[in-house]
């Protein structure tokens, strides 16, 4: 066993070893704290102390992490034809650590330690965890990108009104909005299918406008929108259908499959990505590993979008 999670030598490239052995690092990249000479930091968020309806999304990195390994052997990824770790040295960076006991703190505890590695002029993809980590993740890019746009995957809105701000991942957006984090007429929501009676701004595509105007159409109305934004690209695994990604929190039918999921993501090639999240895979409600496994993909294919954001 080669285990290159401790052993490789290079932050690049891919490696062919047991995918049912060894430490489960996402996609095999090196487990390590050295950000010299790292373009991309694998960061895990294991909270869900913000869910709504059923908890266990603090076990998402884990799982996403452990299944990825099916993925990391192949040379190419398909419809890209290209490898997005020959081009990006991307290191496992661990789990950001927080106290579950003093839930007030663990805002700024998520937000100051993204903040300490984007300053080193790394990018973050992170692996929730339930949704509210995207808030404290979009304080600390907005310090170092100025106000982003927003692309947005999901069922829900997440841009629920309330009087009062709460450690919630059906607000966040809200409250990203309000205060100037995000620009909602520069940024597009996805596969939204649950009722909201304002838009607060946002741009919406619902699941029912990407059934019936195509993943094509889809995906050149939203870079027309974001433009050259700086964008921050989020993803919540529930806009996916049940029947493609069981194991979450909040299951809504009539979502994304998996392949127009991928077929908009590829249609965002030029965006100028800078940031990006994964969440909500629960996997004590999966079935063959299926949501862990939409996961590790949708996080490949937003590093290919990072390494072919323009002026790369």
């Amino acid at each position: 066993m080669n285990d290159q999670a401790i052993t490789r030598d290079s932050h690049y490239g891919a490696g062919d070893e047991a995918t049912y052995a060894g430490i489960t690092s996402f996609m095999r990249r090196r487990y390590t704290r050295d950000l010299a000479g790292v373009d991309v930091a694998v960061l895990g968020v294991p909270y869900d102390l913000a869910t709504s309806n059923r908890s266990g999304a603090r076990l998402g990195p884990r799982a996403v992490r452990a299944i990825s390994a099916n993925l990391a052997w192949e040379e190419s990824v398909v419809g890209w034809d290209f490898n997005p770790f020959d081009e990006l040295a991307v290191v496992d960076y661990g789990d950001c650590p927080f106290d579950p006991g003093e839930p007030h703190k663990v805002p700024e505890e998520i937000y100051q330690y993204a903040a300490g590695i984007l300053e080193q002029d790394v990018a973050l993809l992170t692996l929730g965890g339930d949704h509210f980590i995207s808030y404290p993740l979009l304080k600390a890019h907005y310090d170092k990108h100025g106000p982003l746009a927003l692309i947005h995957f999901d069922a829900h809105s997440d841009t629920w009104e309330e009087t009062e701000e709460r450690i919630d991942h059906g607000s966040m957006f809200y409250h990203a909005a309000r205060e100037g984090l995000i620009i909602p007429e520069k940024s597009a929501q996805i596969g939204i299918r649950t009722h909201n009676a304002s838009t607060h701004g946002f741009n919406i595509f619902g699941a029912a406008a990407v059934h019936e105007q195509g993943c094509k159409s889809i995906a050149n109305q939203v870079r027309e929108i974001v433009g050259n934004q700086p964008c921050y690209l989020t993803f919540d695994i529930d806009c996916l259908d049940p029947s493609f990604a069981p194991g979450t929190g909040t299951p809504v039918v009539g979502g994304l499959s998996s392949h127009q999921a991928l077929q908009i993501l590829r249609g965002l090639e030029g965006i100028n990505l800078v940031g990006m999240d994964m969440v909500e895979v629960a996997p004590a409600y999966d079935v063959s590993e299926i949501t862990a496994l939409a996961g590790a993909t949708i996080a490949v294919q937003q590093l290919c979008l990072l390494a072919r954001r323009p002026g790369r």
